[in-house]
C-alpha cells in the first residue's frame, strides 16, 4: 500500500501500479467458500467428477476470485495521507474471462482511472483491476473497483 499527499494525485491517473504477489488457490479454500457461500456445484468441490469436464479438474468460484480483491488492495492500494476510513463503493462493471483451475497462482494488477473529491475531504478512486492466472494468456477477471476514502 502507498500512501500519498492530495498533490500527488494526479501523478497517478492512468498508471499501472506495481503487481501484487502471487498467491495460489487451493481446493481447501475453494470449499471454504463453497461452505460460505453454500455455492457446492460440482465443478467447484467434487474433484472426481470436474476431471470429466473441459476444465480437468476443479475451478474456483469466480465469486471468489473477486473477492480476492480485498486482499490484493493491500499490496496495489492508494491511500490518501490522512485517511480515516475507507469504503468500498462498488463495481461499474465485472467480467469473469477465464476460470481459475484449483492449483493456480492468481495476482492482481491494477490502473488508477479517476481520484475525485466528491464532497470535502471525500474522495471517489476508480481502479481498474485485472487478475493475471500465472503461465495463462487470458486474465481470470477485469473489473472496475469504486472506493471512496474519508480524509480527515
Amino acid at each position: 500500500m502507498k500512501i500519498i499527499s492530495r498533490d500527488e494525485i494526479q501523478n497517478y491517473l492512468g498508471q499501472e501500479l506495481e503487481p501484487t504477489e502471487w498467491f495460489e488457490v487451493s481446493q481447501e479454500r475453494v470449499n471454504q467458500f463453497a461452505d460460505v457461500t453454500l455455492d457446492h456445484q460440482f465443478i467447484h468441490t467434487d474433484e472426481e467428477k470436474a476431471k470429466q469436464t473441459p476444465f480437468g479438474g476443479t475451478i474456483a468460484h469466480g465469486f471468489l476470485t473477486l473477492s480476492m480483491l480485498s486482499h490484493f488492495s493491500g499490496q496495489y492500494g492508494l491511500v490518501i495521507d490522512g485517511t480515516q476510513m475507507g469504503i468500498n463503493y462498488g463495481f461499474e462493471k465485472v467480467r469473469f474471462l477465464a476460470p481459475v483451475r484449483v492449483g493456480k497462482r492468481i495476482r492482481a494488477r491494477a490502473k488508477v482511472l479517476s481520484i475525485e473529491e466528491t464532497k470535502p475531504n471525500q474522495f471517489r478512486l476508480s481502479t481498474e483491476v485485472t487478475v493475471d492466472i500465472e503461465g495463462e494468456d487470458k486474465p481470470a477477471l477485469i473489473a472496475e473497483w469504486l472506493a471512496v476514502q474519508v480524509v480527515g
